[in-house]
């Protein structure tokens, strides 16, 4: 049986009458543990030990072994004695991200596609290799590129590889011409401002794109992702 929710503490004059008691610890403590997560995450191969923990997060080791309880219990890490490491759970979490950012960036991937009559496809990077999450193709021409999802390829190839990394304040887009097919022609914008993701949004075609022309809308769609995905 559910129990009544306690009346809420009446703020002091001064104070901010919805803020409740325990908030901000409440946010410190979800804070510590993404900070916690976070440091497993990056040290990749080399577990870190409890010690390492409090000292990466700032906390003492009493707190680190609190931390890691709700974590332990969804099964984000596990340990290794005094080691901790990432837990299956993560890829159970990474797994529902591709089906909601495919469904996030669709919308400016076909709104592309019909204005340019070409292909256009999200590409993600993933370490050094590029891949393909999500596909718009045009509706009203007589042909086109079918690029397949999950069709992966060097980072350093293709515009859509090269353009995940276009650094801030260069290149707005990026062109290249067969380099992963013989005879087809992409431009790609990269996705900025979304945290942990490289990632570029390009159109593909099987006859030259002008860049001046093409650029432009496909920084826009770009955008439009990235404002998605916030």
């Amino acid at each position: 049986m559910a129990q009544p929710s306690p009346e809420p503490i009446r703020a002091p004059v001064g104070l901010h009458r919805d803020v409740q008691p325990g908030t901000k610890e409440s946010s410190l403590t979800l804070d510590r543990g993404l900070s916690l997560l976070q440091a497993v995450a990056d040290a990749e191969s080399e577990a870190l030990t409890i010690s390492d923990l409090a000292a990466t997060v700032g906390v003492s080791r009493a707190a680190v072994y609190r931390l890691l309880g709700p974590l332990q219990s969804r099964g984000l890490v596990r340990r290794e004695g005094s080691k901790v490491r990432l837990g299956l759970g993560v890829l159970w979490l990474a797994g529902r991200v591709l089906p909601q950012l495919r469904a996030a960036s669709l919308p400016a991937l076909r709104a592309l596609a019909e204005k340019v009559g070409a292909t256009v496809h999200l590409t993600v990077a993933d370490g050094s290799e590029a891949q393909v999450v999500a596909v718009a193709e045009p509706s009203w021409t007589s042909y086109h590129v079918s690029y397949r999802v999950g069709s992966r390829h060097p980072v350093q190839r293709g515009a859509a590889g090269r353009a995940v990394d276009l650094p801030p304040g260069g290149p707005r887009w990026i062109t290249s011409s067969g380099d992963l097919q013989p005879g087809a022609f992409g431009v790609a914008s990269p996705v900025r401002g979304v945290p942990g993701l490289r990632a570029s949004v390009g159109v593909v075609a099987l006859q030259p794109l002008a860049p001046d022309e093409v650029g432009p809308l496909v920084l826009e769609a770009a955008e439009a992702v990235a404002e998605a995905l916030r």
